[in-house]
């Protein structure tokens, strides 16, 4: 597992998303009388940073939340992040909190650094049509974002990111990210690919009791992969005989056996 590290950058990305939602219909920062930003419950979708004009679209993923107790999370495209926050007003304070140190990829490697950059010290949130605007006092900080809808459990696209398992979770093996993923069909069956190949089965699903159970054996492809493709495929293959628990968690499936081990899934953006 990564080791969190505390970073005064962090913070300012809760920051700008609270700074971000709580703007509502009023638009920018206004002043001390105005009402504190409404944040908790809100979902934003990272688009670009800028910082001293340089602009850096943002990859894949990178997105922040704002949850109960004054808590904010999200993904910088790489590594995971959390942080407190204390709003006031329009005026959001985000305390240093935890990054994970996962090894990033040259592009988002910058874009994390640029990121974790834009998001410091106070800044000024603009909303407009579901788009927010957070720009630092001086100007030379901006962070764009738009809101980010749930997604459905059917019909969606979910991407695995992760294993899990009682009291840990971890990444996919080296070599097999991007790959593993499912579709669970309104027609009951369930699709997708498990890390190398492409597999199909079907599924019944108890909405009231959260529980989803794949019936019969998958029918899959017979393709040769890499090791680390191959490892996840066996392990994916194993958690899906049989019938696993269901959380949803706006974008996030969460699915588990009865020993508590699993899987977590991010639902991918609808093809434009």
């Amino acid at each position: 597992m990564p080791k969190p590290r505390s970073t005064l950058a962090t913070a300012a990305v809760l920051l700008a998303a609270l700074t971000s939602c709580g703007q509502g219909e009023n638009g920018g920062g206004g002043g001390a009388g105005d009402p504190d930003l409404p944040l908790t419950g809100t979902h934003w979708t990272v688009g670009a940073v800028t910082v001293d004009g340089g602009r850096s679209p943002a990859p894949d993923g990178a997105r922040v939340s704002f949850a109960e107790n004054g808590r904010a999370q999200g993904s910088t495209g790489c590594n995971h992040f959390g942080a407190g926050v204390a709003v006031t007003g329009a005026t959001v304070t985000v305390s240093a909190n935890e990054v994970t140190e996962m090894g990033c990829p040259g592009d988002r490697q910058r874009f994390e650094t640029a990121f974790l950059a834009a998001f410091t010290g106070p800044l000024t949130g603009t909303l407009e049509d579901g788009a927010l605007t957070l720009v630092s006092t001086d100007g030379s900080r901006k962070v764009e974002l738009a809101a980010e809808p749930s997604a459905p459990l059917r019909g969606t696209t979910w991407k695995v990111e992760g294993l899990v398992s009682q009291d840990s979770a971890a990444s996919l093996p080296a070599g097999a990210e991007g790959r593993a993923r499912l579709v669970i069909g309104a027609d009951g069956k369930v699709t997708g690919n498990l890390g190398c190949n492409d597999f199909s089965a079907g599924a019944k699903i108890d909405e009231k009791a959260r529980t989803l159970t794949v019936e019969g054996p998958a029918a899959t492809t017979r393709m040769m992969c890499e090791s680390a493709q191959m490892t996840l495929e066996t392990r994916l293959y194993e958690l899906l005989d049989g019938p696993l628990a269901y959380r949803l968690d706006h974008r996030t499936l969460t699915l588990t056996d009865g020993a508590g081990e699993g899987l977590t899934a991010r639902a991918e953006p609808p093809a434009q």
